[in-house]
């Protein structure tokens, strides 16, 4: 059978031609609506007025030394730092760049820093053209067959394109230093083996001061002219990681805070722990100063809080009642509760501290609009309840496995730390990782600096090598004592230490009968020849470990550019097996 549907269509219909009614928001039942207001207890009114004013009393130091220690024994002179010329982080993770001394290191800058002579030269006005003297007199060395073996193809190629065509920058640098920057009163000079017409020693000379500063200038390294030095490296091979102190001078005295485990790229007040006893020198320094100020108060803010008109529309980009929370999830539910129903009463102060200081709260006290003043006190300072607060709080720096104590809750930290930084594909990556199988650790070389510096990759490196050499034996069985694990993988072996178990590089011996061992080609793994390299075991966990070095980029509060090679540590990809083992027939 068919059906027979029908329906009514409601619509409004404006009666009025104003919108009175409307904008009144009408109820039939406002006696429902005052219950609801008793029960939940907004009838319960508290005479208490808004803030309007507020008085800060608190003192800033500005941090004016460092070392490249975290752990100090003894009270070192720290060297002074200045933490508005330079980043924190370039400070701690710079290292040299420039190498005069290695033959086969730095080549591409080589040549690179004798092109760029050659255009400086090139825009002085001169009788002749003195870039032919230049190339023939700074020329490179030409590379021995020795060499061209211990190079990558594309280095060489590299290096025999551009090596006749420009001179060798490592060469210049060396040679011109002494001579335009002699030590009073000698006067600026030129090579003797340049022939330089007498009117243009000064455009030539011009040109390579100019081409001096920025050669000296383009990186941040250790002993640059015109910034901090730093006397050792904060590196911490056996850790994989950085450590280092500052010291401040204070009311109270020297306040020193070190860093034992800076590894993220990114420091922040988390890094630090304040070290007490240890000393920098930092007293001998410009005092703290002490800062009182009055500010106005100013409601808290934030994307999705509850709107203050009845007509206003709310910010649905944020949606806070959609968040879910369980039974047992308290943090959540009490920032809900806060958004949602207590956002309103809380109140911002802002207070502009200077950048790379220690500070410490004095007083605050607020004025509101009834005229009435309170003191408002530190956590430390409000009772056993609120002592706990620990946001943006130091602890003493970690002894053994005691707990760190809180020294000072009214220290707040506002570390000189770049906002973020442009970082370059790696120049050097290695992978710490477990082989369960062999029973060992190994360092994986994953990519190494070429010395063109370029990113080589040892594993395409060996690949090319075994496909060319190939396999004359392959249809035949062959025994092996051992098996030959990948040159690029560097054995770490368990050996017994004072502090506990380490993890000593290894060697293993090449596969070629020449009893000579494979070693690391890299500068992680290799961080003193001499001393060698014995990890923490806890440094290699299950999970593994990546370190990279790549250069770093990044534009300080003066507007100043800083580019420095750095090194960072992050999570590895797990255990991994090298093929190592004994007795086996192929």
């Amino acid at each position: 059978m068919t059906s027979l549907n029908s329906w009514l269509r409601l619509e409004p219909q404006c009666r009025n031609p104003n919108m009175n009614t409307g904008l009144q928001a009408r109820v039939y039942d406002p006696l429902w609506f005052l219950a609801r207001q008793w029960q939940v207890g907004e009838f319960q009114g508290e005479d208490n007025g808004s803030p309007i004013k507020a008085a800060f009393t608190g003192e800033s130091a500005r941090f004016t030394r460092y070392t490249p220690s975290a752990r100090l024994s003894a009270p070192v002179t720290g060297q002074a730092y200045d933490g508005a010329q330079i980043p924190l982080e370039a400070l701690v993770e710079r290292e040299r760049v420039r190498d005069e001394q290695t033959p086969l290191k730095k080549l591409r800058l080589a040549v690179e820093a004798g092109q760029h002579f050659l255009r400086i030269l090139g825009r002085q006005t001169t009788s002749t053209d003195y870039a032919a003297q230049f190339k023939t007199k700074f020329a490179f060395s030409a590379l021995s067959s020795a060499d061209r073996n211990a190079l990558d193809p594309a280095s060489v190629a590299y290096l025999d394109l551009m090596m006749p065509r420009v001179p060798d920058g490592r060469k210049l640098y060396t040679k011109l230093l002494p001579l335009l920057r002699p030590t009073a009163p000698a006067k600026p000079s030129l090579p003797t083996n340049l022939t330089i017409a007498a009117g243009d020693v000064a455009e030539v000379q011009s040109a390579g001061s100019s081409w001096l500063d920025w050669y000296e200038h383009l990186f941040s390294e250790p002993g640059t002219a015109g910034s901090a030095t730093a006397p050792a490296s904060a590196w911490l091979p056996e850790r994989m990681e950085y450590g280092f102190s500052l010291g401040s001078h204070m009311a109270s005295g020297e306040r020193v805070l070190s860093s034992r485990e800076y590894f993220s790229g990114h420091l922040d007040w988390q890094d630090f722990n304040v070290n007490e006893g240890a000393a920098l020198g930092a007293v001998n320094d410009a005092p703290s100063k002490t800062i009182k100020t009055t500010l106005i108060p100013a409601p808290v803010s934030y994307r999705g809080m509850p709107a203050v008109r009845f007509w206003e529309f709310e910010d649905a980009s944020v949606d806070l009642g959609a968040i879910d929370a369980g039974p047992e999830d308290l943090a959540r539910m009490l920032l809900i509760e806060f958004a949602i129903s207590y956002g309103n009463d809380w109140f911002v102060l802002p207070l502009e501290l200077e950048v790379g200081s220690l500070f410490k709260s004095s007083s605050l006290v607020i004025s509101n609009t009834f005229g009435e003043q309170f003191l408002i006190r530190s956590a430390n300072e409000s009772g056993t309840r609120a002592a706990t607060f620990r946001m943006f709080q130091l602890s003493n720096q970690p002894s053994g496995l005691a707990t760190p104590s809180v020294p000072d809750a009214n220290l707040f930290l506002l570390a000189p730390s770049h906002w973020t930084s442009h970082e370059s594909r790696p120049l050097e990556e290695v992978h710490l990782l477990r082989d369960e199988m062999a029973n060992l650790a190994w360092g994986v070389e994953r990519i190494v600096e070429s010395a063109t510096e370029q990113p080589l990759n040892r594993l395409e490196q060996q690949a090319d090598v075994a496909e060319i050499q190939g396999d004359p034996q392959r249809d035949r069985l062959l025994y092996r004592l051992a098996t030959q694990p990948p040159d690029y993988w560097i054995p770490l072996l368990p050996v017994k230490h004072a502090d506990g178990l380490r993890l000593k590089r290894g060697r293993i011996l090449a596969a070629d009968g020449s009893q000579q061992p494979v070693a690391a080609k890299g500068n992680i793994l290799v961080p003193d020849p001499k001393s060698g390299l014995e990890l923490y075991e806890e440094e290699v966990p299950r999970e593994g470990a990546r370190v990279t070095r790549s250069y770093q980029l990044a534009r300080w509060q003066d507007g100043s550019t800083h580019l420095w090679i750095g090194r960072r540590k992050r999570v590895g990809r797990g255990e991994g097996s090298s093929g190592l083992a004994f007795d086996k027939l192929r």
